[in-house]
């Protein structure tokens, strides 16, 4: 049952977990002075907005286009401003795809468009013709059908991984219930959504939506004020004078009490914990430096409480972590971790803790002292960057900043007192009104969200309320992990037919991020195994196991399998492993019916490997191995469906092979054989 999570997880992303050492903290020094450039001004007469700022230091210039679009609602159009970012770049109206990007690689620069704006960078010496290819692609895009149906399937190829990704899922249902799904924060795309969405919509979207009034230019490099006001009025005049319209939405509010909202993802391995609220806090605000250093000290990086409490002393995950969010529309408050299932209730207890802590208890001193210094030396570091200089410039004007907003901003960080603190997290932490959005597995997880004090309230991953559902039951009397696979056998062929199998060979078809991928599997009753992934007319990865031996090739370099790596492997490279496992059924415990992807479904563990097998047909319908990388653990669920036929015994037809947290690969079976096909040349 592990063969395909074994093939997967040698295809797992290495993930580097930063080591979390303890060290001294530096004595501060005095206040650091900064000084930020003042850009240069002009105003086109079309609205657009170009701010230069003359840096000589290096021989580099950057320009960034923003349009300061105004949010608003796509409805069932949900995805048109992504496809649109998609689409735009490909190519103008002018110069084909390739020549245009051909001529970004011969000058060495970066170039990138999308639906509110565009950017470039590169040597100075190269900075008009830079300007050009910028004003070129963002004015005169080339909305090409190829590119969008292409930029469509792997917007849908990234919505069906999403499905499995639980942090995927939190994140959603956390932003729909929080703002709602009719504003422009809470709603989200889907398959349906983007299907709605043709080449006219986002066309429609760039001409409502990319235009001059609220647009700024910001220019920052080697160039002169005199040539850049030159150079852009000439390539700019032909964009007409146009106003994005102001859309009307509902104002996203806060619970009147603090509640759980929980989701059930049966393939989850850990719970996504989010404790949110609303803020409306903008940079203006008298409130704002004051809620940077709270939210620093609460969660702002791995010196905040919430790090030390769940991470530090509990051992509960590998982080936690808070953000306040700020500007001129709503935006929230989130404090959030990844935690073991069992865990989740505990977990949950520890963040209202540590909220209400910091809301009714002063910080200390040295607390205070830290997080400032923290901020100051984050600051002082991004102003050597000449993209922060341009952010700087743009935020002065999208936001309404005073001119000397950010020569001031080491004094007001340091001018925050214990006091001021308190106060704005007891009024920007609302512990009484949060939503605790917990996205787990409810087998596992539900049963202890009661004992939190609040009332429950349950969800689909849609974020659509639903019954809370019944996560377990027990199975029926005489119903035992050795009928449940005598079943799945007799429902794909029966014993006999199995055992007349001498080998098996299986061709799939999928795609990944628009690469289009096969995968061949060979299999003989020898205990021999093959398997192939091939994409883009080269071989990705390949694995053959034998009796005798075993290896694994990846981009192209072999290694041998060893040790409990090639046992493990051998173990799994037997055709149909149900019928070793119906010998040994008394090794698999049926922990009782759950429901996966809306199906009963019959339970087998076994160690760190899980099979879900469907009560009513008989058929497995997932497996699932829990992996280790680098210290995290990962949970990789592999699905099957559509049971074909072939020579009297049915073949799944369609599985989902996980490649990753978040990650899957969707194969339909192109072609089967057996017993033809395969010969032991196959596993050399």
């Amino acid at each position: 049952m592990k063969k395909i999570l074994l093939f997967a997880s040698a295809l797992l992303l290495t993930i580097s977990v930063e080591a979390q050492i303890k060290r001294p903290q530096p004595q501060p020094g005095p206040m650091p002075t900064v000084h930020v450039k003042k850009p240069q001004e002009f105003t086109m007469k079309n609205g657009l907005k170009v701010m230069v700022v003359e840096d000589h230091k290096l021989p580099r210039v950057s320009y960034m286009l923003t349009i300061d679009t105004p949010p608003y609602v796509e409805g069932d159009k949900a995805g048109v401003s992504s496809l649109t970012s998609a689409v735009v770049g490909n190519g103008t109206t002018k110069t084909s795809k390739e020549k245009f990007n051909d001529e970004i690689d011969f000058l060495g620069a970066n170039v990138s468009f999308w639906n509110t704006g565009a950017s470039a960078s590169g040597l100075s010496k190269y900075s008009s013709r830079l300007l050009e290819l910028m004003a070129e692609g963002s004015l005169n895009p080339l909305f090409a059908q190829d590119e969008f149906d292409k930029a469509k399937q792997q917007a849908i190829e990234g919505l069906k991984a999403d499905e499995k990704s639980v942090a995927s899922v939190a994140a959603r249902v956390t932003d729909a219930l929080l703002y709602g799904k009719d504003h422009p924060n809470g709603e989200f795309v889907t398959e349906q959504s983007l299907n709605n969405v043709t080449l006219e919509d986002v066309k429609q979207n760039y001409a409502t939506f990319f235009v001059p009034e609220n647009a700024y230019l910001v220019v920052v490099g080697d160039v002169h004020f005199k040539d850049v006001k030159k150079q852009v009025e000439k390539l700019f005049k032909g964009w007409k004078k146009a106003s994005a319209p102001v859309a009307t939405y509902p104002e996203a509010k806060d619970v009147a009490k603090t509640q759980v909202d929980f989701v059930d993802m049966p393939n989850a391995v850990q719970s996504e914990i989010a404790l949110v609220n609303t803020v409306n806090l903008k940079l203006t605000d008298k409130d704002y430096f004051a809620g940077l250093i709270a939210n620093q000290i609460l969660g702002g990086g791995g010196e905040g409480r919430l790090f030390l409490n769940l991470r530090e002393a509990h051992g509960w995950t590998y982080g936690a972590y808070s953000s306040l969010g700020s500007g001129k529309y709503t935006s929230k408050f989130k404090s959030s971790a990844s935690v073991r299932n069992v865990v989740t209730d505990s977990a949950v207890v520890e963040f209202v803790k540590e909220i209400q802590k910091i809301r009714t208890e002063p910080v200390t001193q040295a607390e205070l002292d830290l997080a400032k210094a923290k901020y100051i030396g984050n600051f002082v570091m991004e102003t050597q960057k000449p993209g922060t200089i341009a952010s700087f410039a743009l935020r002065t004007k999208t936001q309404s900043l005073p001119a000397d907003f950010y020569e001031n901003y080491i004094k007001n960080i340091e001018a925050v007192t214990v006091e001021d603190v308190q106060r704005v997290a007891n009024k920007y932490f609302k512990a009484d009104n949060q939503r605790i959005v917990i996205v787990g597995k409810g087998a596992d997880v539900a049963g202890t969200l009661d004992r939190l004090g609040y009332p429950v309230n349950y969800y689909d991953p849609f974020a659509n309320p639903v019954e809370k559902p019944v996560f377990k039951k027990a199975a029926p009397a005489g119903v035992t992990s050795k009928t449940v696979i005598e079943n799945f056998i007799n429902a794909i062929g029966g014993e006999k037919k199995l055992k007349e199998v001498k080998s098996l060979s299986v061709a799939s078809k999928g795609s990944m991020q628009g690469m289009e991928l096969t995968m061949t599997q060979k299999q003989t009753n020898k205990g021999q195994s093959m398997m192939s992934l091939n994409g883009m007319g080269m071989e990705i990865m390949k694995q053959v196991v034998t009796p005798s031996m075993g290896y694994a090739v990846q981009q192209g370099q072999k290694q041998d399998l060893t040790g409990d790596d090639l046992k493990e492997a051998q173990e799994s490279s037997k055709l149909f492993d149900e019928l070793d496992d119906l010998k040994n059924a008394d090794s698999f415990e049926l922990t009782g019916i759950e429901t996966f992807n809306g199906e009963e479904v019959y339970v087998l563990k076994k160690d760190k490997s899980t099979v879900y097998y469907s009560v009513a047909t008989g058929f497995k319908v997932a497996a699932t191995e829990v992996v280790e990388v680098q210290g995290q653990t990962f949970e990789m669920t592999s699905t099957y469906g559509d049971y074909k036929e072939v020579k009297g015994i049915k073949i799944a037809h369609a599985t989902s092979l996980p490649l990753g947290p978040g990650m899957s690969l969707e194969l339909k079976v192109s072609e089967v054989k057996i017993n033809e096909g395969v010969s032991d040349a196959d596993f050399k």
